[in-house]
Parts: structure tokens; C-alpha cells; sequence
């Protein structure tokens, strides 16, 4: 069976001192359970690896598996490496982000209604963009400093994401080519 180079993005893992993970741990997890070449990138639950499974079948899995080796639930977003290329290669903001930390691309598992994005208020200060699956924020002054990183995009779009820095995206479409 034909397997598929993927992007699992974990949400919300080691940050602070809830939902540890460790990353030899969940590549061994994920390797038993048949998949290949898994590779992680950074603490923050990024992992590259093929399979054969569907993306829907495979988030699923890498869920049934951190609940199983861990023991807590954690939200998984996948990408094709095609998809992670894409979306590095469609820049919306390749003019205009001078810093790679602070622009952010979050990852959701659907698309949003268009209503949602429709009813998204004007940025005060720095910019965004809602384009298929993926929520770009350009943040020119910092995370901590621009009010737009504070929204609650959850709820604003009715779909939860994972955000990742532009360094970490242009690095995981790079170990997923």
C-alpha cells in the first residue's frame, strides 16, 4: 500500500508543565503502530512521517496513540508535505512579515464557515489572513505585544487550530519534501 508523507501537528503539548511528551517516546509509539520514518521537530509536537492511512484516519491514530502511551487527550492536525509546501510557497505575507517569530500560520482540521471569517473584526495592528485551512498572523510587534495574537481565534472562527512560527513551518515543509 502506496504511503503518504504527513505533518502531525500536536496541540497544545510541553508548554508549561502539563501535557509532557516526550519526543523518542512518541516516535517509538508511532512506529509501532506501523508508521515510517517518523521524525519530530522541536518540543512543541511536530511530526513528519509516512503512511498509508487516510489524514482524517491518521490524525485518529496519533490521538488513539498519545492517549494510549501518555494518558491524556491531545487535538492532532495533519498536513500532507504537498500541504505544508503549499502553503510556504502561497506566502499571503511575504512583503511584509521581516521576522519569522513573529508571524505564526495556525493549522485547522476544517475549513471555517465563511460566515465566521465574514464577521472577523478589522486588525488594530498588525494583519491576517484566513485562506482554506490555515490562519496567517503577521505580528510586527511580538506576540506578547500585538493585541491580534490575544484574540480568541477558537472561538471567532468555531474551529480550534495549532499555530506554529513561519521558522517552524518553513522547516517542517522542508523535512516533509
Amino acid at each position: 500500500m502506496a504511503s503518504t508523507r504527513y505533518v502531525a501537528l500536536l496541540r497544545g503539548i510541553n508548554v508549561g508543565r502539563a501535557r509532557q511528551l516526550d519526543m523518542p517516546r512518541l516516535r517509538e509509539a508511532l512506529t509501532a503502530r506501523g508508521h515510517q520514518a517518523v521524525r519530530t521537530h522541536l518540543r512543541s509536537g511536530n511530526v513528519v512521517l509516512d503512511s498509508p492511512l487516510s489524514e482524517g484516519d491518521l490524525a485518529a491514530d496519533v490521538r488513539e496513540a498519545i492517549g494510549r502511551e501518555f494518558g491524556f487527550d491531545v487535538p492532532v492536525v495533519v498536513r500532507t508535505g504537498t500541504e505544508v509546501a503549499a502553503v510556504v510557497a502561497g506566502d499571503p505575507f511575504a512583503t511584509v512579515a521581516t521576522d519569522a517569530a513573529r508571524y505564526l500560520v495556525t493549522f485547522l482540521p476544517e475549513p471555517p464557515a465563511p460566515a465566521n471569517v465574514d464577521a472577523l473584526p478589522a486588525a488594530d495592528s498588525g494583519e491576517y489572513l484566513v485562506r482554506g485551512r490555515e490562519l496567517y498572523l503577521w505580528l510586527p510587534d511580538g506576540i506578547a505585544n500585538t493585541p491580534l495574537a490575544s484574540w480568541k481565534w477558537d472561538r471567532l472562527l468555531g474551529v480550534p487550530g495549532t499555530a506554529r512560527n513561519w521558522n517552524t513551518v518553513t522547516k517542517l515543509a522542508e523535512l516533509a519534501s
